[in-house]
Order: C-alpha cells, then sequence, then structure tokens
C-alpha cells in the first residue's frame, strides 16, 4: 500500500514575521500552491491514502472560503481515502469546521476518542484533538486488534514530551509506540521532519519562519502487504526556503556604508533570508531600523548580534550622564542575566543617542 502524510499546514496562519515586508498575504498563497502540489501528486501517482495528522488550519484565523477551497481539492481525489487528525491548533471543538462543514465523502476526521477504520489490507487508528490541549496519554488505550494486516496510527502530539515539560499536546511515549507493534506511526506537531524507523513527522509542509530553516514538503511511504517493509522518501514541496546570512561589520563605518554592503549581496528570488550582523560594531552605527533601506524585498528580517567595539568599564566610571548610564545598564544585566540581550540592545540605542 501507498501512501502521503503530510502535517501542519497552517492553513490562514498569520505569518506575523512577515508583516513587516508585507509578504504575508503572498505566504498565504504559496502555502495554497503548495497544498495544490500534493494533491496533484497524489492524482498523478495514484496514491490510495493521504494522512493529515493536524494542523490542518488555523481554527482562529480559518476562512470559509479557504475550507472551500480544500474540500475541492480534496474532491479531485476522489478515490483517494482521506484520514484527518484534529490537531492543538485545528481542534474538533463546538465551532469547528470539522463539526460543521460537509466535507468530501472521502474524507475521514477523528475525534480525541480512538477509532480504528477497518479497511481490505489495513486498519488505520486515530485520534486528536478535542481542544487546544491535550495531556491525557490516550495511546494507553490503543491496542492493534489484527496483527496479520497492515496496522498504521495517526495522531498530533509532542513525542516523548512529558520529558520535555511540553504535556499539554498529547505526549506521546516513543517506548510505549514501540510496544503496540504499529507498522507505521505518522504523527504531527513538530515542523521539522523527524524519521525514527517506522515513527515519523513530516514537518511542516512548508516553512512558517526562521525557525524552520531548510527543506519542507511530504512523505510518501509504501509498506509490502506480504512482508510489512516500510520504504519512505521524503519530497520537498515548498518552493521558498527560509535562510540566515551572517555579516561580520566589525569593518563597518557607518550605516550607509552598512545597507550599500547588504545591497551588494545576491540572493536566490526562492529564499526569504535573515541578516544576523556578527562581529564587533562601532558605536555610532545605527542598526535597529536598516531593513526599510534595503532593496532585496526577500529579506525580511535583521538581527544585531555584533557587540560595541567599546569599553564599556571606562565609560562606566566617568563621571557624566553616558557614564552613570552605562554603569546602571551594567550592573541590571549582571542582575538580570537572562535579559542581558535586551539590556545590550538597550545599551546600543542608548550610547548611539548620546553620540
Amino acid at each position: 500500500m501507498k501512501f502521503i502524510h503530510i502535517a501542519d499546514v497552517h492553513f490562514d496562519a498569520p505569518f506575523t514575521a512577515m508583516q513587516t515586508r508585507n509578504l504575508a498575504n503572498q505566504r498565504r498563497l504559496e502555502q495554497r500552491e503548495s497544498f495544490k502540489k500534493v494533491i496533484e501528486y497524489i492524482k498523478r501517482e495514484n496514491i490510495p491514502y493521504l494522512f493529515i495528522c493536524g494542523d490542518l488550519y488555523e481554527q482562529e484565523y480559518i476562512k470559509n472560503s479557504t475550507i472551500e477551497y480544500i474540500n475541492k481539492l480534496f474532491e479531485e481525489i476522489s478515490n483517494t481515502k482521506i484520514f484527518i487528525i484534529p490537531g492543538n491548533h485545528d481542534p474538533y471543538i463546538k465551532n469547528s469546521y470539522y463539526k460543521t462543514y460537509n466535507f468530501a465523502k472521502n474524507v475521514k476526521i477523528f475525534t480525541e476518542n480512538p477509532e480504528k477504520i477497518e479497511l481490505d489490507n489495513v486498519d488505520i487508528y486515530g485520534y486528536g484533538f478535542e481542544d487546544f490541549y491535550m495531556q491525557s496519554e490516550i495511546i494507553d488505550n490503543i491496542k492493534i486488534e489484527n496483527k496479520e494486516k497492515i496496522n498504521i496510527l495517526l495522531t498530533h502530539g509532542d513525542l516523548d514530551g512529558a520529558k520535555n515539560n511540553s504535556i499539554r499536546y498529547n505526549p506521546v511515549s516513543k517506548s510505549k509506540l514501540k510496544a503496540l507493534e504499529f507498522d507505521y506511526v505518522a504523527l504531527g506537531h513538530i515542523h521539522k521532519k523527524i524519521i525514527e524507523e517506522n515513527i515519523v513527522y513530516p514537518g511542516s509542509l512548508i516553512s512558517h519562519g526562521f525557525d524552520e530553516l531548510g527543506e519542507h514538503g511530504m512523505i510518501e511511504g509504501q509498506i509490502d502487504e506480504k512482508t510489512k517493509e516500510l520504504s519512505l522518501k521524503f519530497i520537498p514541496i515548498d518552493e521558498k526556503e527560509f535562510i540566515e546570512e551572517n555579516i561580520d561589520i566589525s569593518q563597518i563605518y557607518s550605516k550607509e556604508e552598512l545597507i550599500e554592503k547588504i545591497n551588494e549581496i545576491y540572493f536566490p528570488e526562492n529564499k526569504y533570508i535573515k541578516i544576523v550582523l556578527t562581529g564587533n560594531k562601532k558605536a555610532d552605527i545605527e542598526t535597529f531600523d536598516i531593513l526599510k533601506y534595503l532593496s532585496n524585498t526577500n529579506i525580511i528580517k535583521v538581527k544585531n548580534m555584533s557587540k560595541l567595539e567599546i569599553n564599556l568599564e571606562i565609560i562606566a566610571r566617568q563621571n557624566n550622564l553616558k557614564g552613570i548610564f552605562v554603569k546602571k545598564l551594567l550592573e541590571k544585566i549582571e542582575n538580570e542575566p537572562e535579559n542581558k540581550q535586551k539590556i545590550e540592545k538597550a545599551m546600543e540605542i542608548g550610547l548611539s543617542a548620546f553620540n
């Protein structure tokens, strides 16, 4: 049997990190195109099963027109059985579209109660979220009934989440999963691709920001009906990739020179870029508002990780307003080390104002 496994599409997500460049709407269009590519692949390859393991859409932002768009695509693959797990962003709550909308006949939506769907050669087990949080280990209530068939489990949650203090999002024990002996475990929730033998996160279908670098897409799987041998293939879907570019500004002496340097760098059009400033920054270079001066509109974030090229201890000993300012902030860093980066940023802005 063949299947496609996706998760964490997050239709109609606000993409707040991209609003500074007015790219949020563009990213939502790319989101649609990526999902459409999945459907086109299923049609072209005659894939009989599609597993969507949570967070298909954002409950808070989803529009009826988007649900209509999704369902029309489902109708285009009427010969494919579609199994949907509600996640923590699209739970099976009272006003959920999963309850109120009449999805295509080939769509099965699971609830928090574990359920088994019996098919000719495979049994599909699944359960999802009925609220924005789920702390109980529902996996304890599942047991394979016919081990002669192919058995697949679908859910959305944190693998060994309780160990990571993430018990609010359906903690799933890896040891318990292995003991159940499913032939494939399709998960969602983690936006990074993780394949641990037959326990799989496909990652988010598209990247949602700079904490999700690298390729994003879907898993194509095949299980031999006689031997139950599993083969998996990751297929990139997202045409835009989020990347970081480090720029050492130690030898840059003005804001204008920095802007010119960044504007001279070539970046492929299919990238979203974060510029990370490193090295020793001259005290009179302002960096906190340079984004609006950059010519490449795919640069959507500038993060200053450089250090001021001045001796703060000497300034702190000066008997003037600047010295008192630096002394107070150095004391604050000592007392609040967890806020060191924010305090250093405040010091940079303050010293620029003094200069």
